[in-house]
C-alpha cells in the first residue's frame, strides 16, 4: 500500500513560516503559530523538522538555490537587463515592506551572523546574489544600456545600495521601500548608463578627425 499523500507539503509549510517571521521576531515565534498559518498541528513540524530551529534552518536553505531562479524569471518578465535587475531588487522588499517587518527582518540577522551554520546559508545567498548581479550587469554591458566597466565592483555596490536604502526606509519611513530601492539603484547606475545617442556601434574617434584638404 502506498504511503498517504501529504495534504500540505514542505513547501507550503516554509512558506507559512516565511510569512510568519515577516510578523513575529524570533523570540516571539512559535512552532504553533506556524503551524496555525500552514493549517496544520504543531505536531507535524515535530515530526518533519524536528525543531524550531530545523524548520527555520530548512526555510533559510531554500534561499541560495532560489536566487537563480528569481533573476530567470526577471529576465522572462523584463526584455531589458537593466530594468530586469532593478525591479527584480524594488520587488525583493516584499519581505519587509513595513518598519516592523524590516525590525524583525534584523532580528533574524542577528542569528545568521552569530549562528555558524544560519551563517554559512546566508553567506551562500549573498554570494548568489552578487553572482546573478553580476551576470545581468553584464548582459547590460552586452545590449549596450551600460557602458564597460568592472561589473564585479558594481554588483557589489548594489548589494550595498540595497540594503541602505531598505534601511534608511525604515526610519524616514516616506512612500514605499520598494520605492526607495528603486530610486537609489537608478542613481547609482545613472553614470554607467550610455545615452541614446551613443547607443549604436561604436566608431572610430579618430576617423575624419584630421580631414585632408582637397588638392587644389
Amino acid at each position: 500500500m502506498s504511503p498517504r499523500p501529504r495534504e500540505t507539503s514542505d513547501d507550503d509549510i516554509l512558506a507559512a513560516t516565511a510569512r510568519v517571521m515577516q510578523r513575529l521576531s524570533p523570540t516571539q515565534l512559535t512552532l504553533a503559530d506556524i503551524a496555525k498559518e500552514a493549517g496544520v498541528v504543531p505536531a507535524t513540524l515535530i515530526q518533519r523538522f524536528g525543531t524550531k530551529r530545523g524548520l527555520l534552518l530548512a526555510m533559510c536553505r531554500t534561499a541560495p538555490a532560489g536566487v537563480p531562479q528569481q533573476f530567470a524569471a526577471a529576465r522572462m518578465k523584463h526584455k531589458s537587463p537593466l530594468k530586469a535587475l532593478i525591479e527584480l531588487y524594488a520587488e525583493c522588499t516584499a519581505f519587509a515592506s513595513t518598519p516592523e517587518a524590516m525590525a524583525n527582518g534584523l532580528a533574524y540577522l542577528q542569528i545568521d551572523l552569530t549562528d555558524p551554520e544560519f551563517h554559512a546559508i546566508t553567506l551562500a545567498q549573498f554570494r548568489a546574489l552578487r553572482d546573478e548581479t553580476q551576470k545581468l550587469l553584464d548582459e547590460a554591458v552586452a545590449a549596450r544600456e551600460l557602458r564597460k566597466c568592472k561589473t564585479g565592483e558594481l554588483a557589489r555596490l548594489i548589494q550595498h545600495v540595497n540594503g541602505g536604502a531598505m534601511l534608511s526606509w525604515a526610519v524616514y519611513r516616506e512612500g514605499s521601500v520598494a520605492s526607495w530601492v528603486r530610486r537609489d539603484i537608478e542613481v547609482l547606475l545613472q553614470p554607467y548608463r550610455r545615452s541614446r545617442k551613443n547607443s549604436g556601434p561604436e566608431k572610430n574617434s579618430n576617423r575624419n578627425a584630421h580631414p585632408r584638404k582637397k588638392a587644389s
